[in-house]
């Protein structure tokens, strides 16, 4: 029986000593080469190409004796490309720059439109039929890991995800030069979009509850909890802060393009109840400049991981007699953030909570309340009788 070999790496076929062959990417290019023994001489050509797919059935065909070694001459015209290779494609030179949250929910988007699609579907081929019928199936819950049917917003990530690789693979060509896909079938068709998105913004009342237990449940917890008060930022960039972030004699602390998500390095004011809790994570954590403001309670030289933050909520939310509320979490300090601060200019409110475009923040974030809805009113200009 021949042995095959199979990693990310390289693939081997064939049988040791009589018909082995190996491909692996060229370190420099990506390029696979095919390597195999000659007359007791070690050989290596190049296949001309990245596709991974591609590769291991030249090698299978080499070893079985369908083909024969490439000469360095012009290849034929290559093979359709299908959903599973293009995939591959993004999934190996893609997804690897995202953060590494988002590069494994690549990776379960991509293993569904497989199942769901077919993996030798041609692109192309893609329609109108394909986008609905997906609609369909992925909010009955018959599409997709869980199982269950999900809301607008979860259907319109994953198709708008698909629409990124087809918009690349129109944008990108192989070694010859040619586009990986000559266009994007799916281009303009219109997402399902969330008529009503739950989108809480915590309250004064529920703010105070819950710094009220903060020290009860963690002093880590408490620091985290007035800094996203305080200065509206993601509670992943807050957890991933460094002393050397923080300068305590400006009052100011610096937001690193890594760790944001819009990938925007700026710097914002620290308020007093920031300062404070700036002081007192520096009291209990007393270490070196590069040492984590919020440090995992295992390994003092990282951060906290973002599992115990998410824990410490919960178990705030108990303490604190508040009963559960889907959506209440750390983003709606973020949008609590952005209503407090509404009569300011949106430039400057942007500027502050490190977001980028001001139409998210008036889409997203901010919520007129009712003392503010009964003001305005009370405000208008009456006419006279």
């Amino acid at each position: 029986m021949a042995r095959t070999k199979r990693s990310r790496r390289s693939y081997g076929a064939g049988e040791w000593g009589r018909n082995r062959v190996r491909i692996f990417p060229d370190p420099k290019t990506g390029i696979f080469q095919i390597e195999w023994r000659e007359n007791g001489h070690r050989l290596t050509r190049s296949l001309k190409h990245r596709d991974w797919a591609r590769a291991k059935r030249q090698a299978d065909q080499f070893a079985a004796g369908f083909i024969d070694a490439p000469n360095g001459k012009a290849e034929a015209e290559p093979e359709p490309l299908t959903l599973e290779a293009l995939f591959e494609i993004y999934g190996e030179e893609v997804t690897p720059t995202k953060a590494r949250r988002t590069q494994e929910r690549d990776r379960v988007a991509m293993r569904m439109f497989l199942d769901f699609l077919g993996p030798h579907r041609r692109p192309e081929t893609l329609s109108q039929r394909d986008w609905d019928r997906f609609i369909r199936e992925r909010r009955a819950g018959r599409v997709g890991p869980s199982g269950k049917p999900v809301s607008n917003r979860m259907i319109e990530c994953d198709l708008r995800f698909l629409v990124a690789i087809l918009n690349w693979a129109s944008r990108s060509r192989d070694e010859q030069g040619r586009l990986l896909l000559g266009s994007n079938p799916l281009r303009g068709l219109k997402t399902p979009v969330e008529k009503n998105p739950l989108r809480v913004v915590l309250s004064d009342e529920e703010y105070r509850a819950l710094l009220k237990v903060s020290r009860r449940v963690d002093w880590r917890f408490h620091v985290a909890l007035v800094l996203a008060h305080e200065t509206g930022h993601r509670i992943g960039a807050i957890r991933k802060l460094q002393w050397t972030d923080i300068d305590i004699d400006g009052r100011s602390i610096r937001w690193r393009a890594e760790h944001e998500k819009t990938g925007y390095e700026h710097r914002t004011p620290l308020t007093a109840e920031a300062l404070a809790a700036l002081e007192e994570a520096q009291r209990r954590n007393p270490g070196t400049r590069d040492a984590p403001v919020l440090p995992s309670t295992q390994d003092p030289s990282i951060c906290v991981r973002p599992w115990m933050i998410g824990d410490r909520w919960q178990q705030a939310e108990r303490l604190a007699g508040l009963d559960p509320k889907p959506g209440r979490g750390w983003h709606s300090l973020r949008r609590k953030f952005a209503s407090d601060l509404m009569g300011l200019p949106l430039k400057v409110l942007c500027q502050l909570g490190g977001w980028k475009n001001a139409q998210t923040v008036l889409r997203c974030y901010q919520q007129a309340d009712e003392v503010q809805l009964r003001t305005a009113l009370e405000s208008r200009r009456r006419v006279q009788a």
